[in-house]
């Protein structure tokens, strides 16, 4: 893995910016971004181009785009120092934080406005197969596309709503299952290649752009609840000077003409700050996610499978409470 995030990065394209009007980071004089595999890299680079040489311009510092094939090649590169900040979903976002000493510092925000958006299970809009009961029901003829492992929408999600929630293994049902990127999953049903596929609706909205006939092939059979938009992550030994440059660059870009139609090409507008305190739901669902699975599983020794579950209920009244206390103190600042 390490010497292949080596080889990724020396073949990444290198943005130099100027380092006229910006604050320099003498500790720092470029740094590795890490951009999650929603879709290929050649598209991914075409939006991201201009984002990332605003951000070497204005900081002062060279930024390195690192468009890893999956997202445990960037969780790696943060582990090993090798990638400096990257854009996660909120999944892969609690890997780098928990294993590979992230910390974020910034949330994204849809174009719309919306502070979150949605997974979506597709398939064919030619197939019979209109619901996850009719999924569930005939699983066992069915291809089915799962997303990365580390994917939010693609993986964590449909897991818990879909999967866990009806006792059931994405991984043994099917006739055939398998694991891609958004883009993928989506092409992959469109050209009836699979049967239902993991995807979410920016990657949608994404794909009636960059691929319109292919997204008229998809239909939606199911659709989740809101999932927090997806963080921003800095490794926390970066020097502070250099956090400061990269904070200030993304809570001001969208202010200068021209700044919030590259963010429209992203599908987000403006940054907001943000925290770890940001995977706390996504830490839940893990939690659900993990009891279902032991509650679930016949194999356990009885006194085994309650210390479990006994360990686990502890940390879901742990998260319960912290996020029980930030509700809390808007209300009392509010009061105040």
């Amino acid at each position: 893995m390490f010497n292949r995030i080596g080889r990724v990065l020396a073949a990444s394209a290198l943005l130099t910016g100027s380092l006229l009007g910006g604050a320099h980071a003498d500790d720092n004089k470029e740094l590795n971004f890490g951009i999650i595999s929603t879709e290929s890299s050649q598209n991914l680079r075409a939006v991201w181009d201009p984002f990332l040489a605003a951000m070497s311009e204005r900081t002062g510092m060279k930024i390195n785009a690192f468009f890893a094939p999956d997202y445990a090649g960037i969780i790696q590169g943060m582990r090993f120092d090798k990638v400096d900040l990257a854009w996660y979903g909120n999944k892969s976002a609690m890997e780098a934080v928990d294993r590979a000493g992230g910390e974020i510092f910034a949330q994204t925000v849809a174009s719309s406005g919306a502070s979150g958006y949605y997974s979506l299970l597709v398939a064919h809009k030619d197939s019979p197969i209109g619901s996850v009961d009719d999924m569930l029901k005939n699983a066992s003829n069915l291809t089915f596309a799962n997303g990365d492992p580390n994917s939010t929408s693609g993986y964590l999600v449909p897991g818990y709503y879909v999967f866990a929630k009806n006792k059931v293994d994405a991984n043994k049902i099917f006739k055939r299952s398998l694991n891609g990127s958004h883009e993928v999953n989506a092409l992959s049903v469109a050209n009836k290649q699979v049967d239902v596929g993991t995807f979410n609706n920016e990657s949608m909205e994404r794909l009636e752009l960059t691929a319109p006939e292919k997204a008229a092939q998809l239909k939606v059979i199911w659709t989740s609840p809101l999932i927090p938009a997806d963080p921003m992550v800095w490794r926390k030994n970066l020097p502070e000077a250099t956090k400061a440059d990269i904070r200030e660059f993304f809570m001001t870009y969208g202010d200068k003409p021209g700044e919030m139609d590259v963010l429209a090409d992203l599908q987000w507008a403006k940054f907001r700050a943000s925290d770890d305190d940001q995977l706390l739901p996504i830490r839940q669902l893990e939690l659900f996610k993990k009891r279902s699975e032991v509650a679930n599983n016949a194999k356990l020794d009885e006194s085994d499978k309650q210390a479990q579950l006994k360990e686990l209920d502890a940390q879901l009244a742990a998260l319960e409470q912290r996020m029980a206390e930030l509700q809390q103190k808007p209300a009392a600042a509010t009061a105040g």
